[in-house]
């Protein structure tokens, strides 16, 4: 044998060998897949069923394209630690340390701990299939996340969350029925509550949630709660829904909540049930005031009914009396089936007649599978239908801020569960109410007006055709065919635009909006207060040439200056807005102005501090240097300059607030970092130190030199120690100690605490240096009713005189 011969039989040899060697692993796989295929190696479609063994070339029944292969081992993105910051009070941060959830791959998953952006929207992760493995998205480019956990508004969020996380990790069991009734039936209670705000959040999860029982056995015994969470959230305001649909939240539920109910006719409607007398079929009202469904069990007809005002699911079974669709009705009349829903219904045989039924009063929708599509279908092994009426389009949610057309009709879902490729052989029939006749527009017949579908994106009429007996502006009822199933309802054309989510905000940080008002009105009263003291000082000469009133005037200067940069000219909407417009140069120069009248405000309390240990402390011996007022002024006023200078100078940067705090509202133009830290922080701490010694020390010397008098009438300075010492407090600029334990998380009491003091500062002077002064009073009531300082003044020369003489008669007695 030559050698080409003995190549043709060495290459015959091995494909002899290698088909048998193929056929032995198809035999081998068909009885057990897994059976010789390493662990590492096997491939499974995204819904967790297995495909085949990677490496080999034989592919086993069900593949599909290999966008939906996976590795069995690698079908989740695994829980991930990741840092944030919480909003805590007011506009406080904290670092934490959080964790990704668990999640299939294309979902977004949330954090273990609530993390909630202003608008109600969670932070979340989405879970991606790369390299035919689960990836989370790469998270380098995104900006830091700063969100809430605790806020001031009423939520399920973090209990929904905490249930979540129990069913992910195990803690609360969702392969039995008990397990399931149990999260399901708190999950109702949840949505059920009074006096709850319904955030997007909590439809992510809702759906999330429906989506892991979708992983369990199906369970009919859930059925009445996933539906009053459904009716729950159909009644949540339209903001939340197109917020959560960003997140696909909405599609997320819909599709879960339509697929579980798909698999539920076997347990609701089943075929030994048919012509059985049914002992209850309805529920007690007890049973719907807990759940807000009514159920109706007619399962000897084969059918069973779910009512709520927002959706109804009708399981049909036509084997049992040949039941195959639904009529809704708005009111009543003979042959009709009420609900407390605010609706009658029917249940339509396949022998309807299509025409009676569209003529029938106060019909609002109506479908049925006609006798010849029946028994087409019946023939395939098809034995059920669900109907599905949603009262309005809630759930459907576009993103899109223009749309072409929406619905103006109630919305039904049609179901045959068994049925594969969900194409008909035979157009199926459907009746909707023609919403625009309440409007009418006749542009809107040649914007594509007439009957459509939802395709979880947009409503479309592709498949789907109106009769063309059908007049769109003067039929009461418009006649639809479709040859395919999914959720149908008679669109209007136009041109319909949503207005802009902008940047809604749904929660607010716990005490936020107490402590913004308490500070409001604190700072409005000290500017009052300040007017009034500059006021005393413009009309009374005499008061104003006083050194200690040209003091106090500068200190309300510069007090006047912080209080309206902070809270009428640095606002957190005013520098959004500088750095959005690329103004940087002007939120510098307003960050600059703050921080520097800050600055001048505590050195003009460290100099009035100095003043009073002069006073109270070292009384002998002191001698006020010439021009003393004049050189303190400009210390005050200049040294500030030079922190200020030196922040904006070498960091300019730092007076810009960053994209997080935008984005929670909580960022003006202001210094951060090292700047704030040396610019501000330093120095206001080492000011409101050596205060708070130069305070405990006058206080200790004046309690001293009082403890010493012996004389009773002297005890009397202890009101005016009081008195000075709360004077001191203000005045001094001590009610930031309070400030800086509300920053090191001490408690919330020192946040209320600090608003209350620390913007009362000014009013709080006027009460002591006007109001509590005798000579001012007595200045001001002259100004005013000078007749009555007339009267008091010779009152008291009155009371002078006759004084004068008891005590001039005493003495003549005691010599005689």
């Amino acid at each position: 044998m030559d050698f080409t011969g003995f190549l043709v039989l060495f290459v015959v040899a091995s494909t002899l060998t290698s088909n048998s060697e193929a056929h032995d692993s198809r035999e081998s796989s068909s009885e057990d897949p897994f059976s010789h295929c390493p662990s590492e190696r096997q491939m499974c479609h995204q819904n967790g069923t297995f495909a085949y063994c990677a490496g080999l070339k034989v592919r086993y029944p069900g593949e599909k394209t290999d966008a939906n292969w996976v590795y069995c081992d690698s079908m989740f993105c695994e829980p991930e630690e990741f840092q944030h910051d919480y909003i805590t009070r007011n506009h406080d941060q904290t670092p934490h340390q959080n964790k990704w959830k668990r999640a299939r791959i294309g979902e977004r998953a949330t954090l273990h701990d609530v993390c909630l952006l202003r608008n109600g929207m969670p932070v979340t992760r989405q879970c991606l299939l790369v390299n035919y493995r689960a990836q989370w998205e790469s998270l380098e480019q995104q900006p830091p996340v700063v969100c809430l956990r605790r806020f001031r508004e009423h939520t399920i969020s973090g209990d929904l969350n905490s249930l979540h996380d129990d069913v992910l990790e195990g803690r609360r069991r969702t392969n039995d029925t008990q397990g399931r009734r149990e999260m399901t039936g708190i999950m109702r209670t949840m949505f059920r509550q009074r006096e709850r705000t319904l955030l997007p959040a909590d439809i992510h999860v809702t759906g999330q949630m429906f989506g892991t029982l979708m992983q369990q056995e199906k369970d009919a015994s859930v059925s009445v709660d996933l539906v009053s969470v459904c009716k729950e959230i159909m009644s949540s305001d339209s903001q939340v829904l197109r917020l959560s649909a960003e997140l696909n939240a909405t599609n997320s539920l819909l599709s879960n909540f339509e697929s579980y109910m798909d698999a539920l006719p076997g347990q609701m409607v089943p075929t030994d049930r048919c012509g059985k007398v049914v002992p209850n079929p309805t529920s007690d009202a007890t049973t719907t005031a807990t759940t807000g469904v009514e159920t109706y069990n007619f399962s000897d007809i084969g059918v069973q009914v779910l009512i709520t005002g927002n959706i109804s699911v009708f399981f049909a079974n036509p084997g049992c009396d040949g039941i195959t669709g639904i009529a809704i009705y708005s009111a009543q009349a003979e042959g009709r089936r009420s609900s407390s829903s605010g609706f009658w219904y029917r249940f339509l045989r396949s022998t309807e007649n299509l025409k009676r039924v569209k003529e029938e009063n106060h019909l609002e929708t109506a479908a049925f599978l006609p006798e010849n599509l029946w028994q087409v279908v019946k023939a395939k092994g098809i034995t059920y239908i669900i109907f599905k009426v949603y009262a309005h389009d809630a759930l459907f949610v576009e993103t899109s801020r223009d749309r072409s057309r929406k619905p103006r009709s109630k919305v039904i879902s049609i179901s045959l569960p068994e049925l594969e490729d969900k194409s008909l052989p035979l157009p199926l029939p459907f009746l909707l109410r023609n919403e625009n006749l309440r409007d009418p527009d006749v542009r809107s017949i040649h914007l594509g007006t007439g009957c459509g579908f939802w395709n979880y994106e947009t409503w479309s009429s592709d498949g789907v055709t109106t009769a063309s007996s059908s007049n769109l502006l003067r039929d009461t009822i418009i006649e639809c065919n479709t040859k395919h199933l999914t959720q149908f309802a008679f669109l209007v054309g136009g041109s319909y635009r949503t207005n802009d989510l902008g940047e809604e905000v749904l929660i607010t940080p716990l005490n936020e909006r107490v402590l913004d008002i308490i500070s409001i009105v604190g700072c409005s009263m000290s500017l009052l207060g300040i007017f009034g003291i500059f006021l005393t000082a413009a009309v009374f000469k005499s008061w104003r040439s006083q050194a200690s009133t040209k003091v106090l005037l500068h200190l309300c200067l510069a007090m006047c200056l912080q209080m309206v940069l902070f809270v009428f000219v640095n606002t957190d909407d005013i520098s959004e807005q500088l750095v959005v417009n690329g103004d940087t140069k002007r939120c510098v120069a307003l960050g600059a102005a703050l921080q520097y009248s800050i600055l001048v405000l505590f050195t003009w309390m460290l100099i009035i501090a100095f003043l009073q240990f002069q006073r109270y402390v070292t009384v002998i011996g002191i001698e006020r240097p010439s021009h003393y007022i004049l050189k303190a002024a400009i210390v005050a006023w200049s040294l500030p300059l030079i922190p200020t200078l030196l922040v904006a100078l070498i960091d300019p940067d730092s007076y810009l607030p960053s994209a997080a705090q935008l984005s929670t509202d909580t960022g003006i133009c202001y210094p951060s970092g090292y700047g704030l830290t040396f610019g501000v922080v330093l120095p206001v701490t080492l000011i409101t130190v050596a205060n708070l010694v130069i305070f405990v020390y006058v206080f200790y010397s004046i309690s001293h030199s009082l403890n010493q008098s012996i004389h009773k009438s002297e005890r009397k300075m202890v009101v005016k120690q009081i008195k000075l010492s709360i004077m001191l407090f203000f005045l001094l600029g001590l009610t930031w100690i309070f400030g800086i334990f509300a920053f090191m998380q001490a408690g919330v009491a020192f946040s209320y605490m600090f608003c209350i003091t620390a913007t009362m500062q000014g009013f709080v002077m006027f009460v002591y240096f006007v109001l509590l002064d005798a000579a001012n009073r007595r200045a001001w009531v002259g100004l005013i009713c000078p007749t009555r300082m007339k009267m008091d003044v010779q009152k008291r020369t009155t009371e002078l005189q006759s004084m004068t003489t008891s005590s001039t008669n005493f003495t003549s007695r005691s010599h005689q």
